[in-house]
């Protein structure tokens, strides 16, 4: 199982010197992908914006959208700067998207937050267009640049739509911050729905969970509340107290997942240090 780190372009606090320092130490720990997580109601980085960035500065590491809420942009705006991102960095960009499940993050982008799911059916289905070199509308031009490959999109989601769009459109699927007790059921339930479809290649399983490593838990513990406080007050106390805050921890989780089946464990960042890079490092990948 290849383990990616997240970058803390969601962390409160984290300066764009830290997000380029820590994508340095993250390539060369030997981090198999860097990730980031979004909103836009909330004072982030953007998350494709982080990425080209963080390709500027490295040379092989994988740069993963995990997750970018595809239905509060415009299809032309959307693949244009994923294109944009994933030739500027030879190729690395993996565009993970899903609908989320805020309402804010819709409100500010003037997008209708009840009909997302039928517009984001309609949005894979443009984006595989826009990515083909195809016009958007009749009468105009592409809106991709010449020669531009597709990006690859893997599907986050839990529901049997997400498991359908990922089958029609991705080349995997993306679990969230959940157990990895949680996740094998679902892994079967990925393969199985790849195999009936008559998918030939295998298909990608990427998860994501959450580290604060070292003296940082009050820190790593608040981001998370903050950032997860819209949801039921069982869940918030849950993903609040579900970072992994010792080497131990770290290697036991990493473990666990490769053994529901994981092709991608991507560690996530609480704390916006960049030593925090190196502390993960140690308890992961040695």
């Amino acid at each position: 199982m290849d383990v990616g780190i997240g970058i803390p372009n969601s962390v409160r606090g984290t300066t764009g010197p830290q997000l380029l320092e820590w994508a340095r130490r993250a390539e060369a720990a030997g981090f198999s992908s860097l990730g980031t997580i979004g909103r836009v109601a909330y004072p982030s980085y953007e998350e494709l914006t982080v990425l080209a960035a963080a390709g500027a500065v490295t040379e092989r590491i994988g740069l993963m959208s995990n997750i970018l809420l595809a239905p509060t942009r415009s299809t032309a705006e959307l693949a244009k700067h994923a294109a944009t991102v994933h030739e500027l960095t030879g190729r690395r960009l993996t565009l993970g998207v899903a609908t989320g499940g805020r309402a804010d993050d819709y409100a500010l982008t003037g997008r209708d937050f009840g009909g997302r799911g039928r517009r984001f059916d309609e949005k894979l289905a443009e984006l595989r267009r826009a990515f083909a070199g195809e016009p958007l509308a009749d009468g105009s031009a592409p809106v991709v640049p010449d020669g531009a490959q597709p990006v690859p999109i893997v599907i986050g989601g839990s529901s049997d739509a997400a498991v359908r769009r990922m089958v029609e459109f991705g080349i995997g699927w993306k679990a969230g911050g959940v157990p990895p007790q949680m996740i094998a059921p679902f892994v079967e339930r990925v393969r199985a729905a790849w195999r009936d479809a008559g998918r030939v290649e295998s298909p990608r399983i990427v998860a994501l969970n959450y580290f604060g490593l070292g003296d940082t838990e009050e820190r790593s513990r608040g981001y998370l509340l903050d950032y997860y406080g819209f949801g039921e007050p069982e869940f918030t106390e849950m993903v609040g107290g579900g970072a992994h805050r010792s080497a131990q921890e770290v290697r036991d989780v990493v473990a666990a997942f490769a053994e529901a089946g994981v092709d991608e464990l991507i560690l996530d960042p609480t704390v916006g240090d960049p030593a925090q890079v190196d502390l993960l490092a140690a308890a992961a990948l040695r």
